[in-house]
């Protein structure tokens, strides 16, 4: 059965999955890439890295996936709808090569990439997005890639399957919160956790409910 699974998606210990102040090539705000330093320093994604515990979640990412969902806010920084020319901050190749839905409220055409990206940009409810993104996935599982926003309205909705979160040991204060509204979501999951020798905590939730 497909799934919908939430991956590598870093939190700070306070919950926030980006900063504040999020503007053209400063996409985390605050937060700058302090989030993210625990995957980046792994094999999977540079020569040398580590390879302990980090390294065997970051492995996943790309494990077993034929869609991505994503919110306007990953896709680009406050503003880029006015931009025309903008396509993404990942390059002429992003790393998805895949299908890729970027949920909106300003669609515009979809996007072809080199490797395989296409854009999608819909304006739809979560459960249409999903449909939508099962359907191009051919079979395969859909990644749900964030921001904290988009995967907290997939939580609400009941539709994440499988979900995977950083706790970097760092204190935002301020951003995005993936926690808003969603007291008690706990007990909708099986939770597990595992600590790496970097300070960060994996923590799995796998979905007990229907």
């Amino acid at each position: 059965m497909q799934q919908l699974r939430v991956h590598n998606f870093a939190i700070s210990l306070d919950g926030y999955g980006t900063g504040e102040g999020r503007a053209k090539g400063v996409f985390f705000g605050h937060a700058g890439e302090r989030l993210h330093e625990w995957m980046i320093d792994t094999a999977v994604w540079q020569e040398g890295g580590s390879r302990g515990v980090d390294n065997a979640f970051a492995a996943q990412y790309q494990q077993g996936f034929g869609a991505e969902i994503m919110g306007a806010g990953k896709f680009g920084y406050p503003g880029w709808h006015d931009d025309p020319d903008w396509k993404g901050p990942w390059g002429a190749n992003p790393p998805f090569h895949t299908p890729v839905f970027v949920m909106t409220r300003r669609p515009r055409p979809s996007l072809k990439m080199e490797g395989g990206t296409t854009f999608h940009f819909v304006d739809a409810p979560p459960e249409k997005v999903l449909e939508m993104a099962k359907e191009a996935a051919d079979g395969h599982d859909v990644r749900l890639g964030g921001g904290a926003t988009v995967i907290r309205q997939f939580l609400t909705a009941g539709l994440v399957d499988h979900m995977h979160l950083a706790v970097v040991p760092i204190v935002l204060g301020r951003g995005v919160n993936l926690w808003d509204g969603l007291e008690g979501i706990e007990r909708n999951f099986a939770v597990e956790a595992i600590s790496s020798p970097s300070g960060v905590t994996h923590l799995t939730f796998t979905r007990t409910t229907s």
